[in-house]
């Protein structure tokens, strides 16, 4: 009877996709039904024998919940091919270019992917409907998806649909129960087609029926050593890796049992215990080697056996790629000091400090009300220290129950728990090794997982739950707070020796309301982000200058979307938000001085100064060419000099700031204060 799979993902053509493959090498063996959150974000799927899911189908949702039965859940892995691989890699460093897909997360996937085959000569920049048109990037990169390819790019590669990956199928296989659909030599065409990564043995050594294929697979998908031993204990292949490790050539090993000929290595242990030998370290001509030995029993055969040898320091680098892995899972940096805005002297004094604390590795805590950039800061110190090429893992603690938080901080052991993974799982101390771990809303942390983080960071060693082995870790600490961490202290609330050791450099963020013309400056970036096209008039810009903005740059993020709902070309202060305007403050008049000031050195001209000002208030900025036209369509006789002039009183004034190189002449808060003054009160 065939068996019934459930095929997951953001996308229909994706779905699609991935059952035409399945179809390609199970036949008939299997039905597939198909499902796309994109079209249905809650879809009704019926019960399945095991389920494919893309990671982007449920971004922010749990799986188990919509899934309607038990049954195992395969994550799709997805590849190029070679061919695409070795022409990305053709192309020369440094060179930028957009990778185009559906959305986001596929986006950020495909750039993941494509950084862990190797593909470092080039600087991606993620490109999907809806995201800000970068200039000056020529190239464009999509995996198939060239109907969202901007116009302009003068050069597109298109690398063609990602597929399902090798380990992806032998999963499915598994899962299944058709191993015997990879046999032929179909499946090995498929998997030498692909830029394929290493996947662990273990997974492997169920999936295959003959010796001979087996092993070519494993030679070709391991970057190990490898050592093949057939049921009655004697070597049958040793790969050109295991030769170098071992110091032997093959010739001296084929046909030779292995116990005689390598005994120095746990083959004996390993069949007469039936169980497997992980990472047994051996030292083999003076250098240290990491040995594994798999064995596998089908339909009461003798086992063939598997010898895996990885030098000390390649099983390093191995196990750091695995926890690189997590990298497409969203720990990376997004962002740098590049994306925070402001020019307000509070927020240059945050970021100048945060600079000088990315070169540290001592822990960081940056406190701040909520929507003050926390998180954003802590990725642009992590891109910007020296561990900057390692991962960088983000975690809420007040949105995880605190049982599973200790589980996800330090991982556990098979068995640890009712529900616990076969085979353990690895937690977010051990993901981040060599990297940073940011503890977000770190005041909801538990007084006894205080105990244990105030351990890991004294002595840089975890234990996972339910094991005994003590694992070092170099991670980073980058915490944070919403609340004063100072007072829950005294309060008893937190740990005094954690608060101490968590600020050794503390960085204060201040409220979007202390930031003065930065609300501007925010707003039109958000803007630009969705694609918003309106303009303020002056009292509009005045209020918003004066909200208290108590949710910070989420409220603002909320009233920009807002305002681009209502499609209107020009705001006015009646269209802000109701809760906006009934928070809105009493706004004190400018100092009459000021208004004499300005009335003293515009003399007959002042109609010329104002319209400045409203050009200024109406743009984020503009230059002095684009000023002499506005005022040649408006009738007013301005050249470049006159308008030159009038910016450089005005800003002696205080009223605009003239912006180095092209970035032109901006209006600044006190400018718009007089200008709506004005605009209310001529007499003024």
């Amino acid at each position: 009877m065939a068996k019934q799979l459930a095929i997951i993902t953001w996308d229909a053509a994706s779905a699609q996709l991935y059952a035409s493959q399945v179809r390609d090498f199970f036949g008939n063996q299997v039905n597939t039904r198909c499902y796309s959150t994109q079209l249905q974000p809650d879809p009704v799927i019926e019960p399945a024998d095991v389920y494919l899911v893309s990671t982007c189908a449920f971004a922010d949702r749990d799986i188990g919940q919509l899934l309607p039965s038990r049954g195992p859940v395969v994550l799709s892995e997805v590849r190029v091919t070679r061919d695409g691989l070795e022409r990305l890699l053709a192309i020369p460093r440094n060179t930028r270019a957009l990778l185009v897909n559906l959305n986001q997360p596929m986006a950020t996937e495909t750039i993941a992917t494509l950084n862990q085959l190797g593909v470092t000569n080039i600087q991606f920049i993620p490109y999907y409907p809806g995201a800000p048109e970068p200039s000056h990037v020529p190239l464009a990169i999509t995996t198939g998806e060239r109907r969202f390819v901007p116009e302009w790019a003068a050069e597109v590669i298109d690398l063609g649909p990602r597929l399902l990956s090798g380990s992806t199928f032998l999963e499915l296989a598994h899962q299944l129960k058709c191993e015997s659909a990879l046999d032929g030599p179909a499946f090995k065409e498929y998997l030498a087609s692909l830029a394929e990564q290493s996947y662990g043995i273990e997974q492997m050594l169920q999936r295959s029926v003959q010796m001979e294929s087996l092993f070519e697979l494993f030679e070709q998908a391991l970057d190990a050593g490898l050592i093949g031993v057939d049921g009655e204990g004697m070597i049958f292949a040793c790969s050109p890796k295991a030769e170098d490790i071992l110091g032997l050539p093959a010739q001296q090993l084929l046909e030779r049992r292995a116990q005689q000929a390598l005994p120095f290595l746990p083959f004996a242990e390993s069949l007469s215990a039936q169980k497997a030998i992980h990472s047994r370290l051996v030292e083999i001509h003076g250098n240290p080697v990491s040995v594994s030995i798999h064995s596998f029993y089908r339909g009461g055969s003798s086992p063939t056996t598997f010898c895996v040898l990885q030098r000390f320091r390649d099983e390093e680098r191995r196990q750091q790629k695995i926890r690189r892995q997590l990298l497409g899972k969203g720990h990376v940096t997004k962002y740098t000091f590049d994306s925070i805005i402001g020019d307000s002297p509070c927020m240059v004094s945050a970021r100048q400090l945060a600079r000088r604390m990315a070169t540290s590795n001592a822990s960081i805590l940056i406190s701040g009300e909520s929507g003050t950039g926390k998180e954003l800061f802590a990725h642009a110190i992590h891109a910007a220290s020296p561990r900057a090429n390692e991962p960088f893992v983000a975690i809420n603690c007040a949105a995880i129950p605190d049982a599973l938080l200790e589980s996800q901080l330090f991982g556990y052991e098979e068995g640890a728990f009712t529900g616990a993974k076969k085979g353990g799982h690895i937690g977010f101390f051990e993901a981040a090794r060599s990297g940073t771990l940011f503890l977000d809303e770190i005041e909801a942390m538990s007084p006894m997982l205080q105990v244990k983080l105030l351990r890991v960071l004294q002595e840089k060693e975890i234990v996972r739950l339910g094991g005994v082995d003590v694992i070092h870790v170099d991670v980073r600490i980058i915490a944070a707070s919403n609340v004063d961490l100072n007072e829950e202290v005294h309060s008893g609330r937190f740990r005094r020796d954690l608060f101490y050791r968590l600020s050794v450099l503390p960085l204060q963020l201040p409220p979007l309301r202390q930031r003065g013309g930065d609300v501007l400056l925010l707003l039109r970036r958000i803007q630009e982000g969705i694609g918003a096209r309106f303009e303020l008039s002056p009292a509009t810009a005045q209020l918003l200058l004066r909200h208290p903005w108590e949710g910070n740059v989420r409220e603002l993020r909320n009233c920009v979307e807002y305002l681009a709902y209502l499609e209107k070309p020009l705001i006015e202060p009646e269209d802000l938000p109701v809760t906006l305007r009934a928070a809105a403050p009493h706004t004190p008049a400018a100092e009459p001085a000021q208004a004499a000031e300005l009335r003293r050195l515009a003399g007959d001209r002042l109609q010329s100064y104002l319209f400045l000002l409203e050009q200024l208030a109406a743009s984020r900025s503009l230059g002095r060419q684009a000023l002499e036209a506005r005022a040649a369509a408006a009738g007013l006789a301005l050249s470049q000099q006159n308008i030159r002039t009038m910016a450089a009183q005005l800003e002696q004034l205080g009223l605009v700031s003239i912006q180095k190189g092209r970035s032109g002449t901006c209006i600044t808060p006190r400018g718009l204060e007089l200008l709506a003054e004005l605009t209310r009160n001529p007499q003024f």
